[in-house]
């Protein structure tokens, strides 16, 4: 694929994770049912924690808006301060999780129980992060020529610095300047990348956000943000009018700089 000129103005990279630095098979095949099949057992030793009561707290909090607003889910409701059977108590928080992750869903209180099971994972070395080999040699370049370098992704914060901290790169956290989960904003609403470049303190039209997504990158150009979106094996097939609209890279280091930035 030939080279994609970044625009002389960007100043900021913004990177998506799944399907973009990191295989989207490392998540839906490794770290997805890790967590199914862990979650129980994660429960049952962390329950009287007061890390794991917060979870759960925001779990049952997005229980309860789910059923205000109608959203199918499992029928019962669960509290740690009601419950005295813990173990009835940990399988209703069990089935909302595996609910939630069996309809996709990206809610931030399903997100920060999956961070908190992931590092306990990655820091006992049962996972390690996967990272496409062009993703850390193109980042280390681009901030040789003086660009800075964000993450943003769906999964926590902290699930983010996980990955690149326990990485099969080793520990790449030094070459990002920041991180953005959900907390502000969805991924396909364009105000969130208003809010990241406000966040960061430079103009939309400065950052280049790479996405193997396209209803990400048509927010993300309705917010004045420069885009490219990322063709991976096992990335969703995009149309003929998304193929043509959008710049396409295969690999980072298909991303053409100017001399300085």
């Amino acid at each position: 694929m030939a080279k994609v000129a970044v625009p002389g103005n960007s100043n900021v990279f913004l990177l998506d994770i799944e399907g973009t630095t990191t295989p989207i098979t490392f998540v839906k095949d490794v770290l997805f049912p890790y967590i199914k099949d862990n979650v129980q057992e994660y429960l049952s030793a962390h329950w009287e924690e007061d890390e794991c009561k917060q979870d759960v707290h925001l779990l049952k909090k997005q229980a309860d808006d789910d059923s205000k607003h109608h959203r199918s889910g499992p029928v019962h409701s669960f509290d740690q301060t009601v419950h005295t059977d813990e173990e009835k108590a940990i399988q209703e928080v069990v089935d909302n999780v595996l609910w939630q992750m069996a309809e996709d869903r990206k809610t931030t209180a399903l997100k920060q129980l999956q961070g908190h099971m992931w590092r306990a994972a990655y820091t006992t070395g049962k996972i390690r992060g996967e990272v496409y080999e062009d993703v850390v040699p193109a980042i280390r370049k681009w901030r040789r020529l003086g660009m800075k370098v964000y993450i943003y992704s769906s999964g926590s914060v902290e699930a983010q610095k996980l990955l690149f901290g326990y990485s099969t790169e080793g520990n790449v956290l030094e070459l990002f300047d920041g991180h953005f989960d959900t907390n502000i904003g969805a991924k396909v609403e364009s105000k969130s990348y208003q809010r990241i470049a406000e966040s960061i303190g430079c103009s939309a039209d400065n950052i280049m956000f790479l996405t193997d997504l396209t209803r990400e990158a048509k927010a993300a150009e309705e917010a004045g943000v420069k885009v490219a979106v990322v063709v991976r094996p096992g990335n969703a097939e995009l149309t003929e009018e998304e193929k043509s609209h959008y710049k396409l890279i295969t690999s980072f280091s298909e991303l053409a700089l100017p001399d300085s930035a």
